[in-house]
């Protein structure tokens, strides 16, 4: 029998994370009582390290190792570094947060690795074993970290809601996993297209594969008419958690969605294109729809995430490298952009106030003029307007979108963007025209916090009048592959 020695290099930052993971959750037992910060700073450090490996290896071409299930390429280690970033800007805002609704414990950042590392595994996955493997680790962190807070009892009840919800969607992906492999005969993404291309399958076998991996791969993101779990986890779960669970998983499954439905399935567009259409449009038009009548911001942001995830989809509609690139394009934005919105929460969030209503924002402007200033920015960047970057984010979509031949869609796709408006600018009226109740200055619950969401706000300015390396990033990363 012969063994071959698979290469370890393509999984290098992987394999780093994993070891400091492992050395920090036992460190953590150690140093937590004597210093109580260890633990936050040794996982932000931890991540550096690790972005710091991936740039220094970039992939300028795909390496494949594990005997075909770990892929390494520019695609990869772009929503890698994003992922990064974003996890770094949702520990700087939880530390504070932790300590003033006095639940500090090293497990949240420990937790909060080990779904990077899922997300990591994900975005790498080149077969269907390693693709769940990844879901899982990052799925199972996330309902941990959602009961962290075991006095808080809509906590508990959001974790029980994702937990029971999360399981059922996963069989589902399972399920479609399988009849795909029975099908194929192979777990391999690269094979199973081949064999698909070869047309010796069971072609209803595999459609009815297909549609169970795409409800799975719905729920995952939070796509209508899989996305009852996300308002109430959203407002359930502690700020810190939400901004955790809003932000980086959505890279992630991003990623998921183009490993199976390009690398692996390109040979039946026709089947899931249909169903993605469907998904998104009704995205669009709930989550537009819905979110104008929530006072919870929470709430009304996890609403406006799912119509997001619509206009994410309008890029795989068009089932093209470029439509693609765009998609990839715009869960970037949505991810910089919801790290700062609902970082801002989290910032704000006092002992005893999650600050997390749209009335608690009334009179903003009069209490703190900068941060007012910095929540306008990251709500117009969210709502599509120029000169900020989800104004482009929202313009390449569609342009894909239509450049496939699906001019209906886009339209319905501007419709739902106007309208997504009017729920961003109530936020912007509260803020600038309404009587606050409490007209003392209001401060962040730290200068750390201040500063990340100055940071993320003015990035979300600044990439908007700049917009073209990141737009050419996406679109080269493709283009290499």
């Amino acid at each position: 029998m012969n063994f071959v020695i698979p290469s370890f290099a393509p999984a290098i930052p992987e394999m780093v994370l994993l070891g400091l993971i492992s050395f920090i959750l036992v460190a953590d037992t150690f140093w937590s009582k004597r210093y109580q910060f260890a633990t936050y700073y040794a996982t932000q450090i931890t991540l550096v390290v690790v972005g710091y490996l991936i740039l220094s290896s970039f992939a300028t071409t795909q390496v494949i190792t594990f005997d075909g299930s770990f892929v390494r390429d520019s695609f990869a280690d772009i929503l890698k570094l994003f992922t990064i970033l974003v996890s770094l800007g949702i520990f700087v805002f939880s530390r504070e947060y932790l300590l003033q609704h006095k639940f500090y414990s090293g497990e949240f950042f420990i937790l909060g690795l080990f779904g990077v590392l899922g997300m990591f595994v994900m975005i790498s996955a080149h077969n269907m074993i390693t693709m769940f493997i990844g879901l899982e680790i990052m799925s199972l962190a996330m309902y941990a970290m959602i009961a962290l807070r075991k006095d808080y009892g809509q906590g508990l009840e959001a974790a029980m809601k994702y937990f029971v919800l999360g399981a059922l969607a996963t069989g589902m992906l399972l399920y479609g996993f399988s009849m795909i492999y029975g099908a194929t005969g192979s777990i391999t993404f690269p094979e199973m297209a081949k064999v698909i291309a070869s047309g010796n399958v069971d072609s209803v076998v595999l459609s009815f594969g297909v549609v169970f991996v795409v409800i799975g791969l719905a729920f995952k993101l939070g796509a209508v008419p899989f996305h009852m779990w996300m308002p109430d986890v959203y407002q359930g779960s502690p700020s810190a958690v939400t901004l955790y669970l809003g932000t980086a998983p959505k890279i992630a499954g991003f990623a998921m969605l183009y490993r199976l439905l390009e690398e692996a399935l390109p040979g039946l567009v026709k089947d899931w294109q249909s169903l993605i259409i469907m998904i998104s449009i009704l995205s669009m038009v709930v989550g537009s729809l819905i979110a104008i009548v929530q006072d919870n911001l929470k709430r009304m942001l996890a609403y406006s995430g799912i119509g997001h995830v619509g206009f994410m989809l309008l890029g795989v509609i068009a089932a093209t490298p470029e439509g693609y690139s765009a998609s990839m394009f715009y869960v970037i934005v949505y991810a910089l952009t919801g790290v700062a919105g609902f970082g801002m929460i989290v910032a704000l969030s006092k002992t005893g106030n999650e600050f997390d209503k749209i009335s608690d924002f009334a009179g903003l402007n009069a209490r703190n003029p900068w941060l007012a200033l910095m929540m306008l920015v990251i709500l117009f960047s969210m709502a599509g307007i120029p000169p900020f970057i989800g104004f482009w984010a929202k313009i390449i979509v569609i342009e894909e979108v239509i450049k496939a031949g699906f001019t209906w869609i886009a339209v319905i796709g501007v419709i739902m963007a106007v309208i997504s408006a009017f729920y961003y600018l109530k936020v912007v009226k509260a803020m600038y025209f309404d009587k606050p109740e409490d007209e003392s200055p209001i401060e962040t619950t730290s200068s750390g916090s201040n500063w990340a969401v100055s940071f993320f706000a003015l990035a979300l300015f600044v990439l908007g009048l700049v917009p073209s390396s990141l737009i050419d990033l996406c679109y080269q990363s493709l283009k290499v592959m």
